[in-house]
């Protein structure tokens, strides 16, 4: 069991939140074997949780207050980490308790640089509301080419953010949040010839993503290691049930609250997964 008590203040905390993939589609993928640096990362894979929420905006402003996708057996389940306030009934003595209006407020006052890298529209601080997310980290990173528009997005992300790691102290900690771009609709283009979204294209797009992940996981390994959370906000509906089906997300439909979930510990060795690319 992974204690982030433990890590805090001596290893770097990464929260990579695959925008909108579907439990299903990260279950199946990486059991047929198509994400090796996933499954190096995962051996146990993922697990099936309940999200605190439909889409990004809401399940983000969840996360970043401590509240992540909850485990669909009955309850009460003790979170990990958790900030502090009157009333919690979910955190107990293995829970890091923080003190803070976020968690990257409370690990910036612990020392830690707290570094935003956006995918979606809810991260584009063109317009206030896309500025309200961003605003809550030291600094934050997007554009068109890390956002979901872009068939390089999972590249361009992750050498960001080797280099901003790369570019910092090894003794200064970071916080790193990355929201994945490529998993979010629109996913056909990372399938040749598909002309609608459907799990095959939100799981070439995941494919996509793991491809490029050594980039991320060795700058986080070469200082020193890492603990983390690898989870999606909320799942999408591909049109199930039937032919006038649910499309997309915002609703609550199993296909969107299910969501892939997994706490993950870095070792400080450097080259573990794949190719640099």
């Amino acid at each position: 069991m992974i204690s982030f008590q433990e890590a805090f203040g001596k290893r770097d905390f990464l929260l990579l939140t695959l925008d909108a993939l579907r439990y299903d589609v990260a279950r199946d993928t990486l059991a047929a074997g198509r994400l090796p640096n996933l499954g190096a990362l995962l051996p146990n894979g993922f697990e099936p949780r309940h999200t605190p929420a439909t889409f990004t905006f809401a399940a983000h402003q969840a996360f970043f207050a401590g509240f992540f996708p909850t485990p669909i057996s009955p309850g009460p389940h003790l979170r990990p980490l958790a900030l502090r306030f009157a009333g919690s009934r979910t955190t107990g003595p293995d829970t890091l308790l923080l003190e803070g209006s976020s968690l990257m407020a409370a690990y910036q006052q612990a020392g830690y640089r707290t570094i935003c890298l956006g995918g979606t529209g809810f991260f584009n601080p063109g317009s206030p509301l896309g500025a309200v997310l961003p605003s809550l980290f030291e600094e934050s990173h997007y554009s068109r080419e890390t956002s979901v528009v872009s068939p390089l997005a999972s590249r361009n992300q992750f050498r960001i953010a080797r280099e901003r790691l790369q570019s910092l102290p090894k003794e200064q900690r970071v916080f790193l949040f990355i929201n994945a771009a490529a998993t979010h609709p629109p996913t056909k283009m990372f399938l040749k010839g598909a002309s609608r979204e459907s799990c095959e294209t939100q799981a070439a797009a995941l494919m996509d993503l793991d491809r490029h992940l050594p980039v991320l996981l060795d700058a986080l390994r070469a200082r020193g290691g890492a603990v983390g959370i690898i989870c999606s906000d909320h799942g999408t509906c591909f049109g199930e049930d039937g032919d006038d089906g649910y499309i997309g997300h915002r609703l609550a439909h199993p296909q969107v609250w299910t969501v892939p979930y997994a706490e993950v510990e870095l070792a400080g060795n450097f080259g573990t997964y794949g190719p640099v690319v």
